[in-house]
């Protein structure tokens, strides 16, 4: 063999065991690469508090580089702590009432759809108009769920939260004051106490806003009346005027608007009769 055909048949065998030198170390590595997948796999499904860990430490570098990104943090659930859904999903009577309210008190569609259909709900379950329901929040806080009066009545219904603390313990604490759902509920059950005091809607109203021992409520009582007899013609599809004047029936209601207590109070207590007074109003 010459000599230049040695140097091709050395360099050819170099190649060649360099190739497979190659192949060998990458077939290897990705042997170790698998068992190394294989191994954290198990590891993760054997302990669920490293995958969470692992998961919380990823989605918080994934927020760290999207807020450098950005401007600020991502929250793709943000919209479910919100209190909104879509008018135009509800009965028509609700959407009828909804939309009207949203035009008179400017306040958004979407989050009185939920208050308008929570009301419903509840006023079927209690037997209670939802148009008066509605009248209440309406005179109380002008659909503000953040609002407090001078005497620490709070959120939606304007309920005296430090007397009806109690009353917030079932939807977490008295901080559900001002979420829109829960304080509409206990606002809800607050009135049942009072129109069951009371034996009428109108006596039960002077209660709700601690005037029942007083010799005028400030008009309060005529003023959610008044709402009250709008929206139910709202709710019958009549065209109402934002502004117009009270609509007074002479035909009962299409549902009953009175309360009937499961168990209701023999005689008055003091006690009673000092929380039911501490209720105060914004809209009063």
């Amino acid at each position: 063999m010459t000599a230049s055909g040695k140097i091709v048949s050395g360099v050819r065998t170099f190649v060649t065991d360099v190739t497979n030198g190659f192949l060998e170390i990458t077939h290897n590595s990705f042997a170790l690469i698998g068992l190394a997948v294989a191994f954290v796999a198990i590891t993760l499904t054997a302990r669920p508090d490293l995958r969470q860990a692992g998961e919380e430490q990823l989605m918080n570098w994934l927020q760290a580089r999207q807020l450098e990104a950005i401007g600020m943090p991502v929250e793709p659930d943000a919209s479910e702590r919100a209190t909104a859904s879509n008018p135009k999903d509800l009965p028509k009577e609700q959407a009828a009432v909804a939309f009207w309210l949203s035009k008179k008190y400017k306040v958004a569609a979407e989050p009185l759809s939920v208050l308008v259909a929570e009301a419903y709900e509840i006023g079927a379950r209690t037997k209670l108009d939802p148009t008066l329901i509605l009248a209440i929040m309406a005179i109380e806080s002008n659909f503000n769920p953040f609002a407090q009066s001078a005497v620490g009545a709070q959120g939606l219904m304007q309920v005296m939260t430090t007397v009806h603390r109690e009353k917030y313990q079932n939807f977490g604490g008295h901080f559900a004051a001002f979420d829109p759902v829960s304080n509409l509920r206990v606002g809800v059950k607050v009135l049942q106490e009072c129109i069951a005091r009371a034996g009428s809607i109108e006596g039960g109203l002077r209660y709700y806003v601690g005037a029942a021992n007083l010799p005028d409520d400030g008009g309060y009582t005529a003023k959610v009346m008044a709402e009250h007899s709008r929206l139910r013609q709202v709710a019958k599809g009549r065209s109402v005027p934002l502004n117009a004047p009270a609509m007074l029936s002479t035909q009962a209601p299409a549902g009953p608007a009175q309360v009937v207590p499961t168990a209701a109070p023999a005689t008055p207590s003091a006690e009673t009769d000092s929380k039911v007074a501490l209720l105060g109003s914004v809209g009063s």
